[in-house]
């Protein structure tokens, strides 16, 4: 007859059951746990002198660290990427989380990036993380209005508003002081052009600067339109990370959010993700190679698709210590949402999308796609 007795669990499986159990306990409460505290919660057929002997040996290998010498233990990053690795594909989400995420993160709308946006907002507050996102290039989207703004006598900082919502921003200079005044004049000349409507009546060299500044807007932004190497980036939360005791003075906040500081490496982050098709996680040190001074910091990221193409990615950044299984379900739940979000919106409005490409300059095909540019005939008729 088999004996039916449970086998205990080999030495370097209670090893790891041992540091999963600490990283959770250290997760929920933030405080060094010691042998007792550990033997409490669930593991009570351990004495604390073994589980203190498992302690010394998980320092050994540099997964714990003691920062009293009478004091309880805490994960090293090490320790944190472990139990991160071994739970990837084990996420939990709760019923609650499910309807939020459903509820606050999947909008059919035409306004793709101002949904973008949204989305990466919403997503912070509720993972309490700084959040950032790649995005492919849409297409069929045209200028909705131009705003100026005077920064001095001869220089204006324009605002390019698109009907997705994209927002860019141009700086322009002339001779001619520039005072408030001119700049509505401007903005009214500039409101005609995008629309056929109200012609306004303007003074010989203020339709002659207008004319200027609206065909250098427009052909700049032709230029950035249809020739861009890299997706577009969206991100915000940093302030969520000021919660944290571990981004409690500026100089460590600064070193957490180095990461951001070079776009490259951000997006080069989030294509890892995006390449593989599924979620990744780097904890501390993993980070050295994209900023040196994030190695206090974790970063999961997720891809998404539009109409099952991988077209993107997002991730959190936060502290090492993170609920890493709720992120993780967070995360995939997210991706859904935007996955259907995205490809429901761009059926329904018939928009399309293109993925970078280096050193392909569509210019022609962006001429096609401007219609509402109108520039003068001089430089070509690009609405007809």
């Amino acid at each position: 007859m088999k004996n039916l007795t449970p086998k205990k669990p080999a030495k370097h499986e209670r090893e790891k059951l041992i540091l999963f159990g600490l990283v959770e306990l250290y997760l929920k409460s933030g405080k060094p746990i010691g042998s007792q505290t550990l033997q409490e919660k669930g593991f009570e057929a351990l004495s604390s002198a073994t589980i203190r002997n498992y302690f010394a040996k998980l320092e050994e290998e540099g997964l714990l660290k003691q920062q009293h010498s009478s004091g309880g233990r805490i994960p090293t990053s090490l320790g944190f990427k472990a139990y991160a690795d071994a739970h990837i594909d084990q996420p939990i989400l709760s019923e609650k989380d499910k309807r939020w995420v459903k509820e606050h993160l999947f909008k059919e709308t035409r306004e793709i990036t101002a949904y973008l946006q949204h989305f990466v907002e919403a997503l912070s507050e509720e993972a309490r993380c700084a959040v950032f996102l790649s995005a492919p290039r849409f297409d069929q989207d045209f200028l909705l209005d131009i705003k100026l703004v005077s920064i001095d006598q001869n220089r204006v900082l324009c605002v390019l508003v698109t009907d997705f919502g994209m927002i860019h921003t141009e700086v322009l200079y002339t001779d001619k002081k520039l005072t408030t005044f001119l700049a509505k004049r401007l903005e009214s000349y500039f409101n005609w052009r995008l629309t056929g409507i109200d012609k306004p009546k303007l003074e010989a060299d203020e339709e002659a600067l207008a004319e200027k500044f609206y065909n250098e807007l427009m052909l700049r932004h032709i230029v950035s339109y249809t020739n861009f190497s890299s997706q577009d980036l969206f991100q915000g939360g940093f302030s969520r990370l000021l919660a944290y005791p571990d981004f409690s003075d500026a100089a460590s906040l600064a070193s957490g959010l180095s990461l951001f500081e070079n776009k490259a490496q951000l997006r080069r982050l989030l294509d890892i993700s995006l390449h593989k098709g599924q979620i990744g996680c780097w904890v501390g040190e993993d980070l050295e190679e994209f900023a040196r001074d994030a190695t206090s910091c974790s970063v999961l990221a997720v891809p998404y698709r539009i109409n099952q193409t991988l077209c993107g990615s997002f991730g959190i950044l936060g502290p090492n210590r993170l609920p890493y299984r709720e992120l993780f379900g967070l995360l995939k739940a997210s991706s859904e949402v935007i996955s259907e979000a995205l490809t429901r919106s761009m059926y329904k409005f018939k928009i399309t999308f293109r993925q970078p490409k280096p050193a392909d300059i569509e210019f022609k095909r962006g001429l096609s796609q401007a219609p509402h540019l109108l520039l003068e005939n001089k430089i070509g008729e690009l609405n007809e």
